[in-house]
């Protein structure tokens, strides 16, 4: 279904292109008002904001330092004491910006890169419902509420919403996206009886170089397909063919992390009910989340009642919430139960669709001429969530036009010019320098010296991201 799943996609790419400047409601519901703007998506200049402001250096090393030695992992001197590049962090969108550097600006590549994870989501939600044998009507619609999770505004660090992408974390709206196409896959395989297909392992290869986390829950995920007639096989060589495509980057890896790192001590996330704060990131019901929940707990029951194919995505919402819940109880604290947390939100919506879409299949029957009816529902459905959609957008144009405006948008760009200019009388070698959000945050992000080695080539940070990675990073 064309138009569901190319509303939100245009959706979601006007926003982070910088087409949209606010939104307000107008006349009350569905009725709101849109002001546009230049896209800053398309500027040749230095993304900011938050940790990407500083991420902008990962593709540059890989290219400049790396690819050279035929290699995408290495020693890089451009932070801390020296730190393993590409070891721990995930390589997939910086070599998709290499590639993309081959035939556009350096920094519109980067911003390619970086959405290409949310602009992706309602053709992987779309496809993931569809495997399961719904009509395209109710998968359209599905597709359509599965992207909705992108503009939750209600924390900006777990993954897979804008927000968390413009924060940093595109990896994993990589892999939130690439979740869905590989369990898609599994599904429609074993339903449909085929043998193994190629394209699940290099799927799930993809993935795992997104992001672990995802990689590791869509595998648990998949496991009730194995009690089903026929389906173990093809599932367990997935996992071989995209574990072993992925064994070149994951290997060294492995091979390497003991006695390397630094643990952060993250602490886990503890909070059930309401919106976050500052001692509770967020929960897994907070208050723009509820009408969603109620809505999916309504699609669920329906499917199941229907005896749909459901259970890969209501696994899906029964594994996240039991890890989110309970890891920190297990002992296992270096992973972060947040980020689970995608994935209930993410099943409930897709859920959700399912309730409207069910919905909209049994009204139309209801009278004649039924296939038209269909269209013509899924049509009026898809324009309500539209209006739903763009009615809670906030604060995701303002963050998209503040990183895509780069460092040289900013008002404080020729002071920081200066700063770099005097960066640049200097002798080669490493700089310190004290973190001082409020002051530093007016070039574009309080991380904004962690590029003094972009600017200014042989003048390493003493400060960088990828804190893990680093021996140094608890002095």
């Amino acid at each position: 279904m064309l138009i569901a799943v190319g509303t939100p996609t245009l959706l979601i790419f006007f926003i982070m292109a910088g087409f949209v400047g606010s939104v307000r409601a107008i006349d009350g519901f569905p009725l709101v008002s849109i002001d546009f703007q230049f896209p800053a998506l398309f500027i040749a200049n230095t993304p900011t904001g938050g940790d990407m402001g500083a991420h902008v250096l990962l593709p540059q090393i890989l290219q400049d330092s790396l690819l050279g030695n035929f290699r995408i992992q290495g020693w890089s001197q451009a932070w801390y004491a020296g730190f393993p590049a590409l070891f721990f962090y995930f390589p997939l969108p910086a070599m998709l910006t290499v590639i993309l550097n081959a035939v556009l600006p350096y920094g519109v590549a980067f911003k390619l890169a970086t959405i290409m994870g949310l602009v992706t989501m309602p053709a992987a939600s779309y496809f993931f419902v569809r495997s399961m044998g719904f009509h395209r009507i109710v998968a359209g619609i599905a597709g359509f509420t599965g992207s909705m999770y992108v503009f939750m505004e209600s924390f900006s660090i777990l993954g897979g919403n804008i927000k968390s992408t413009l924060a940093g974390e595109f990896s994993f709206s990589w892999a939130l996206s690439l979740s869905l196409v590989y369990l898609g896959i599994v599904i429609r395989d074993q339903a449909e009886g085929r043998r193994f297909s190629p394209k699940a392992g290099v799927v799930l290869a993809l993935l795992a170089m997104s992001h672990i986390i995802p990689t590791a829950l869509v595998v648990v995920v998949s496991l009730p397909l194995l009690l089903r007639k026929r389906a173990a096989g093809p599932l367990v060589m997935s996992w071989m063919v995209g574990f072993g495509i992925a064994a070149f980057w994951a290997v060294p890896l492995l091979l390497t992390a003991s006695g390397m790192t630094s643990d952060m001590n993250w602490s886990p996330v503890r909070g059930l009910i309401g919106d976050g704060g500052y001692e509770q990131i967020a929960t897994p019901l907070p208050n723009e989340f509820f009408p969603i929940f109620i809505l999916g707990l309504l699609g669920m029951a329906w499917s199941v009642y229907r005896r749909e194919n459901v259970v890969v995505p209501i696994t899906m919402v029964a594994v996240s919430a039991v890890a989110y819940r309970w890891l920190p109880d297990w002992g296992l604290s270096k992973i972060y139960n947040g980020r689970l947390l995608p994935f209930w939100y993410v099943g409930f919506f897709i859920f959700a669709g399912i309730a409207i879409g069910l919905a909209v299949m049994r009204l139309s029957r209801l009278f004649a001429e039924r296939e038209e009816n269909q269209l013509v529902a899924g049509a009026v459905a898809v324009l309500l969530l539209f209006n739903i959609s763009v009615a809670g957008i906030h604060d995701t144009p303002g963050w998209a036009s503040w990183n895509y405006t780069g460092y040289e948008g900013k008002a404080a760009w020729p002071e920081l010019e200066a700063l770099l200019d005097q960066v640049d009388q200097l002798p080669e070698g490493r700089i310190m320098w004290e973190a001082a959000s409020d002051e530093l945050n007016k070039y574009g992000t309080p991380m904004a010296l962690m590029l003094l080695p972009y600017f200014s080539p042989g003048r390493t940070s003493m400060e960088g991201l990828f804190f893990e990675s680093s021996l140094t990073t608890p002095f």
